[in-house]
C-alpha cells in the first residue's frame, strides 16, 4: 500500500512541477500524532516549486484525489497518512497464503552455506555456537527468498591439529578403543602447553614429531591413517549428538581431508600456468597485490604439506564443479576475516565466478564474578557446548518447567541460547547473561515463544466456534498488529541481503509486544460472533507469522509454557 502510495505522490510531483524520479520517503508518526506515517516531501520541494511546504503538501493532496488513504498536511508542511484497519486487513486478506512471508527473488539460484565446520578431535565447544546459529539461519532466510540451499559441514580433518594430537597421544598411555572426545580435547590443551615451554626453551622435539605425523597422514601410513580415522568418528559422533540438541543439521559433511590431493596438484599446476609462485624453499605463494593485498597467500608449505589454503583450494574447485552455486557462504568467526580477504581474492585470480560472502560474527562474552564482560573460557566458567545446554535445560525447569514436556524443556532452552545470539547486530560480541535469556519479560527467546504458546491456546479455546462474515468489521483494534504482519516480507527479504538476523529477532520480539498488549484489552470469547471471527481470524495470522519468524531464526514453539 505504501509502494503504492510513494508513486502515486512521484506522478503527481512530475505533473505538478515537472520533477521527475524524485525520491519519496515515508517515517512512522509518533503515538501522540494524528496519523501513520509522515513525508517530509513537501518541504524538500518547495524551493523548487517556488511556494511554501503547506501549499505544495495541498497540492499534493489535491491531485491525488482519493488514494485509498486518509491524506492531511501537518506542521511546516508534512504529509501524513491514515490508514484504516480495514484497509489494512484487506492488504493482508489479499496478499496471505500458506507461504507469506516468502518471496522468489532467489529462484533458479544455488547458494551454499557453509556452517557450522568443526575441527575434529576437540569437544563441541561454545565457540562454535554461532557458526551453527548464524548458519543455520542463513539457510533458513535464503530458503525463504527462494534459493536453493546446499549446506556443508566443512570438517577440520586434516593439518597440524592432527600431529598434536597424533604426538600427544602416543604419549598418553590411553586405551585406542577406549578414548573419548574429552580425553582428545585435554590431550591437546596439555600439547600445546607443552609445545609452547619447549618453545621458551629453544627446542622444538614435540613440533617436529607433529610436523611428522602431519607427513604420514598425508602418505596414507597405515597408523597414522588408523589413528585420524578413529579420532574422526569419535568427535564425529560426538558433534552429531550436540548438533540434534541444537536442532540444526547439515546435507553434507566434506572434510578438508577429501581435497588435500586435489588441492595440492591445484596449486601445482597453477605454478605451472604463473599464477602461483614457487619460492626457493620449495613453499607456494599466490601474490594478492593487484587486490590491495600485500600479504601473499601460502598455498603449500616447503616440505610439501598442505595448509588451510591448499584445502579449501581443492574444496572451492569441487563446489564449483560438482554444485555449481551462484553463491558460497561460509559461517565463521570475525578472527578469520583477513584469511577470507585472501581466499576470496585468491579465487578471484584463478578465475572463479562464484560470488563468496564472509558471514563473520562477534565473540560470546560472559559476566565475570567480579561484574566484569569478559570473553567467555573454560577457566571461567562453561565452555563446553553441551554443558551449556545442560544448564540452560536446569535453569527452565526450575523457571517454569512445572508440568511441561522433556521435549519442550529442550525447545525453550534451545531457543533462549539461540534468541540471545540473534538480540544484537551479528557482529557485535553477544552477552551470555542467564537471567536475561531465560526470563519471561524484556527481550528473550522464551519471551517469543510464550506469546505463541499464548496464541495457539485461545485458538484451541475456540476451535468448536463456527466462525460467520465478518467483512463489515472494521479491524480498529487490531491495526497495529496488522501493521506489523503486513512487514513480515520486508523483514524477510532485507535479512537475505546482509544476513543482520537481529532484524528478524528484533521483528519478533515487537509483535510478541504487541500482541500481549492486544489480547490483553480485547475481548475475544466474550465478543459479538461478528468481532469474534475477525479476531479469531488475526489470531491465527499472527500465530503464522510470529511463529514462522522465529523458525527463520532456529527457534521452534513448545506446546506448553
Amino acid at each position: 500500500m505504501m509502494d503504492n502510495l510513494k508513486e502515486q505522490i512521484k506522478g503527481a510531483i512530475k505533473d505538478l512541477y515537472g520533477v521527475d524520479d524524485v525520491a519519496v520517503d515515508f517515517a512512522d508518526v509518533p503515538g501522540e500524532i494524528e496519523g501513520d506515517y509522515s513525508t517530509n516531501i513537501a518541504m524538500r520541494l518547495a524551493r523548487q516549486a517556488g511556494k511554501a511546504p503547506r501549499m505544495v503538501a495541498e497540492e499534493i493532496i489535491e491531485k491525488l484525489g482519493d488514494c485509498g488513504c486518509e491524506l492531511s498536511v501537518a506542521g511546516p508542511g508534512f504529509i501524513n497518512v491514515s490508514i484504516s484497519g480495514k484497509a489494512l486487513q484487506r492488504q493482508l486478506a489479499e496478499a496471505w497464503s500458506d507461504s507469506y512471508g516468502n518471496n522468489d527473488s532467489g529462484n533458479g539460484k544455488v547458494v551454499l552455506v557453509e556452517f557450522p565446520s568443526m575441527n575434529m578431535a576437540k569437544p563441541y565447544s561454545v565457540g562454535h555456537l554461532r557458526p551453527g546459529t548464524q548458519g543455520w539461519a542463513a539457510k533458513k532466510v535464503l530458503e525463504a527468498n527462494g534459493w536453493k540451499v546446499i549446506t556443508d559441514n566443512h570438517l577440520g580433518d586434516v593439518g597440524t591439529p592432527f600431529g598434536i594430537w597424533a604426538t600427544g597421544f602416543k604419549r598418553s598411555g590411553l586405551d585406542f578403543e577406549k578414548v573419548t572426545v574429552y580425553d582428545l580435547g585435554e590431550i591437546y590443551i596439555k600439547m600445546k602447553a607443552d609445545m609452547k615451554a619447549e618453545e621458551k626453551a629453544g627446542k622444538h622435539d614435540l613440533a617436529d614429531e607433529a610436523q611428522e605425523w602431519l607427513k604420514k597422514l598425508e602418505a596414507k601410513d597405515a597408523e597414522a591413517v588408523k589413528m585420524s580415522e578413529h579420532f574422526n568418528q569419535i568427535s564425529i559422533d560426538h558433534m552429531h549428538e550436540v548438533m540434534g540438541r541444537l536442532r540444526i543439521s547439515t546435507d553434507y559433511e566434506m572434510g578438508e581431508s577429501q581435497f588435500v590431493e586435489s588441492g595440492k596438484k591445484a596449486a601445482e599446476r597453477y605454478v605451472a600456468e604463473g599464477v602461483f609462485e614457487k619460492n626457493e624453499d620449495g613453499s607456494v605463494i599466490c601474490r594478492l597485490d593487484e587486490f590491495g593485498i600485500d600479504v601473499p597467500m601460502l598455498m603449500l608449505k616447503s616440505n610439501g604439506t598442505a595448509l588451510y589454503a591448499t584445502t579449501d583450494l581443492g574444496c572451492v574447485l569441487y563446489r564449483v564443479e560438482h554444485m555449481k552455486p551462484d553463491r558460497i557462504i561460509h559461517a565463521v568467526g570475525g578472527e578469520q576475516k583477513f584469511y577470507f580477504e585472501q581466499l576470496f581474492a585468491m579465487e578471484k585470480k584463478i578465475g572463479l565466478a562464484v560470488d563468496n560472502y564472509h558471514l563473520w560474527f562477534g565473540t560470546i562474552d560472559q559476566v565475570s564474578p567480579e561484574g566484569k564482560r569478559e570473553k567467555m573460557s573454560s577457566r571461567k566458567g562453561v565452555v563446553l557446548m553441551e554443558a551449556l545446554l545442560d544448564d540452560a535445560e536446569k535453569r527452565v525447569r526450575e523457571n517454569f518447567g512445572e508440568g511441561v514436556s522433556d521435549e519442550d524443556i529442550a525447545k525453550i532452552a534451545v531457543g533462549a541460547i539461540k534468541y540471545s545470539d540473534f538480540v544484537a547486530d551479528r557482529k557485535t560480541g553477544i552477552l551470555y547473561d542467564p537471567d536475561k535469556i531465560f526470563a519471561l519479560t524484556g527481550q528473550s527467546g522464551p519471551f517469543c515463544q510464550y506469546a505463541c504458546v499464548r496464541l495457539r491456546r485461545i485458538l484451541e479455546k475456540n476451535a468448536d466456534f463456527e466462525r460467520t462474515d465478518f467483512r463489515n468489521y472494521d479491524f480498529a483494534e487490531e491495526k497495529d498488529v496488522l501493521r506489523l504482519l503486513l512487514e513480515f516480507p520486508a523483514a524477510v527479504a532485507e535479512a537475505a541481503d546482509d544476513f543482520r538476523m537481529h532484524k528478524i529477532a528484533g521483528f519478533a520480539f515487537e509483535l510478541a509486544q504487541e500482541l500481549n498488549r492486544y489480547y490483553e484489552k480485547t475481548p475475544i470469547s466474550s465478543a459479538t460472533e461478528a468481532e469474534r471471527s475477525a479476531r479469531l481470524w488475526l489470531i491465527g495470522c499472527a500465530d503464522f507469522v510470529l511463529a514462522r519468524s522465529l523458525e527463520l531464526l532456529g527457534i521452534e514453539i513448545p506446546a506448553k509454557m
